[in-house]
């Protein structure tokens, strides 16, 4: 009888055993070791199909300087509780503990190492369906050069398929996030700052295969049944976005180097103090009824040898400044400046003295590492300095906001330099544009509260809690427009939804005017709509035949009176982006997801919940068709009559100066009569104004 007490017990370790060995099968997650590596199958009743990580060999492996180790065999040890699993291996002295939890329909894991001494990386393999989509990862349209993404006849698009990505970010396309979009209802988001690397199915076509730096890995699995919960709840996490003040989402105009000259475009005497271009660029706007809300200036706008030392005006290039700038805000214009994360003149040398600055890389375009000093933003002390002897400044002399460039170019990206946190710069590199953003945010709201704006070209996951971007320095052709749509919609996945474009492209061979009409348009429907650097001159005053550009300068007056129309609109949906993540720009992906044209017609997109837009980039367009969304009616906002059904591909007619827009039924949106609008938008510009005259209206 004594021996019953023992078997039971013994009994009763056994089951113990077989339970945590097998709790899997009760649970959210099960772990297998079907071939002498575990794999890992993740079920959820939101996603298609559960997510399994698997490899052919190993499913999660770990890197040290003698190489990869993968990972083998049934775990040592496996816990479970409540929604929580955790899973540890012994190999070589080291615990390798996989973690996994279930908060609120998404999976939170991490891979570490006890020690973590000489760990250096982790990776892991997905396995893919044949159809899976993948977007997401950063705004550019192909990794590597940034002119790889305008190639004549490029056909990489929104899905990421068959693509590898390096995630580290690179000039000048430079927003990246490690946080990607499944078409099998999940997402999935990498934690921290080191580089990292992806393969979308390339060198293996059911493999996504992950693999990051540093000595933990650990994410995010987001699960949802629509899409847009799983970058609703991306954005909040890594946000909330910031809310620009209301004339942020009205026209900008700028140009890339404002010279002062001794004449206006026409030959007309300059009479007046302030630097030419800004004084035609708006006297000539007032006269053709083209609203501008904000104008900024580019580099050179300081003194030296790249017009940006000790944070002081170039009185040649910009004559009495501070009062230009008032000028500027009479006029009911803001006004923005340009600024880079270095430092010139006697700033670089009391940066370097101070230890403020960081080495750089090596020199890029006209930069010369020696005569600029780059900020160490990990430094509390260096960002206190710079904010007061140079952002604060400027802000204390009438200036909105900033252009903030460069913060992806000259950074280093080594492990032998370590920082003033005790990083190494090659953990902080992506994260140096967040710094420089968080930086620059603390000065404007000590100075400006929250009426301010700012738009770096880079940034990575945090960015968008501290500004809105632009596109950087996207090419001129056809294919370039192409990238800038691309770019919005893949911004509003990763949680950045103010964004906007160089409207034309940025400096690669002549201004085509038909593409920068058709950019116009696009970027009418963008939450910013920034007209520039074309070249560093006007429709008025074009390069090449016409000259004055009656058309085009009507195309821009008829989306600069639409975008201002509107801009309490976008303003609400900048708001509504921040409180639940919404983006302002909806790939139809998102807001049609079980419609199969959504996730192939990436030319058209949702500009808020009620405003359909279909971009054209191609050149000689006449026709164009358009898919519309089941579930509402739309409305063609070039002629209110025509109403059509969704689900169902229309044909419309699309000279120069149109853009397909369709409006839902059920909306309250009205952007009147838009070919009256046009036809006055042109009727303006035929009547050449006179800046002799205008002039004499300066005050």
């Amino acid at each position: 009888m004594k021996q019953i007490p023992i078997l039971f017990n013994w009994l009763m370790v056994c089951i113990l055993i077989l339970y945590l060995e097998g709790c899997h099968e009760n649970t959210w997650i099960q772990i297998d070791v079907p071939n002498g590596y575990p794999v890992f199958t993740i079920s959820d009743e939101n996603i298609s199909s559960p997510l399994v990580i698997k490899g052919d060999t190993g499913a999660v492996y770990f890197k040290t300087v003698e190489g990869e180790t993968e990972l083998k065999g049934r775990p040592n040890e496996i816990s479970n509780r409540d929604n929580a699993v955790e899973a540890k291996w012994i190999l070589n002295e080291r615990e390798i503990i996989l973690s996994f939890e279930k908060i609120d329909g998404a999976c939170y894991f991490s891979f570490r190492a006890l020690p973590d001494s000489g760990i250096t990386g982790w990776g892991m393999s997905l396995v893919a369906s044949e159809d899976e989509y993948f977007t997401g990862l950063f705004e550019r349209v192909v990794d590597g050069d940034q002119k790889e993404s305008w190639k004549k006849g490029i056909a990489e698009a929104m899905n990421l398929r068959g693509q590898e990505v390096d995630m580290i970010i690179k000039p000048t396309l430079s927003l990246y996030t490690p946080f990607y979009l499944s078409s099998n209802g999940y997402g999935l988001f990498i934690e921290g700052t080191w580089p990292g690397h992806y393969d979308f199915c390339k060198s293996e076509p059911a493999r996504v295969h992950i693999s990051f730096e540093g000595p933990e890995l650990s994410g995010i699995i987001y699960m949802a049944k629509h899409p847009v919960d799983i970058v609703k709840a991306h954005s909040l996490h890594t946000g909330p976005t910031i809310v620009p003040p209301k004339w942020a989402f009205l026209p900008w105009r700028w140009r890339d180097n404002h010279t002062h000259r001794d004449t206006y475009y026409d030959g007309t005497p300059v009479s007046e103090p302030y630097n030419s271009m800004v004084v035609e660029d708006i006297l000539m706007m007032r006269a053709l009824d083209i609203p501008c809300g904000v104008y900024w200036v580019d580099r050179p706008w300081a003194k030296g040898m790249y017009g940006y030392e000790d944070f002081e005006w170039d009185p040649e290039r910009f004559p009495e400044a501070e009062k230009m700038i008032g000028w500027i805000h009479s006029r009911n214009i803001k006004f923005l400046l340009w600024i880079a994360p270095w430092v010139a003149g006697n700033m670089r040398i009391e940066a370097n003295r101070r230890g403020y600055s960081q080495p750089m890389k090596a020199p890029h375009g006209a930069i010369d590492t020696g005569n600029v000093a780059l900020l160490d933003f990990t430094n509390p002390e260096a960002c206190t300095w710079w904010q007061q002897k140079g952002i604060e400044k400027m802000l204390e002399q009438g200036i909105d906001g900033f252009k903030l460039d460069r913060s992806e170019e000259l950074v280093p990206e080594t492990n032998e330099l370590i920082l003033f946190d005790g990083r190494t710069a090659r953990e902080v590199r992506n994260e140096y544009p967040v710094l420089y953003a968080r930086t620059v945010n603390e000065a404007c709201r000590k100075v400006k509260g929250d009426d301010f704006v700012l738009i770096p070209r880079a940034g990575y996951s945090g960015s968008s809690k501290y500004s809105g971007f632009w596109g950087g320095d996207i090419g001129s052709p056809p294919e370039g427009l192409r990238t800038a749509i691309i770019a919005v919609q893949r911004c509003a996945i990763l949680g950045f939804p103010i964004w906007g474009s160089d409207i034309g492209g940025y400096w690669q061979g002549n201004l085509d005017r038909e593409i920068c009409a058709r950019w116009l348009a696009f970027g009418c429907f963008n939450p910013i709509m920034e007209f520039g650097p074309t070249e560093d001159r006007a429709p008025w005053d074009m390069a090449n035949e016409p000259h004055y550009d009656t058309e085009l300068i009507a195309i821009w007056r008829l989306y600069a009176k639409i975008h201002e129309a509107l801009a309490d609109y976008s303003h609400y949906l900048a708001k509504e982006a921040h409180e639940t993540g919404m983006p302002i720009v909806r790939p139809l992906f998102l807001v049609a997801p079980d419609e199969k044209e959504a996730w192939s017609n990436w030319q058209t997109y949702m500009y808020g919940p009620d405003i359909l837009v279909s971009a054209i980039w191609q050149k000689d367009i006449s026709t164009y068709k358009v898919y519309l969304p089941k579930g509402s009616q739309w409305r063609d906002a070039w002629d209110s009559e025509k109403i059509y059904d969704g689900g169902q591909t229309v044909e419309i007619q699309t000279p120069l100066f149109k853009i397909p827009v369709f409006i839902r039924v059920s909306s309250t949106i009205d952007l009147g009569d838009l070919k009256a609008l046009y036809k006055e938008s042109y009727s303006m510009a035929e009547n050449v104004p006179e800046l002799k005259i205008l002039e004499q209206q300066i005050y």
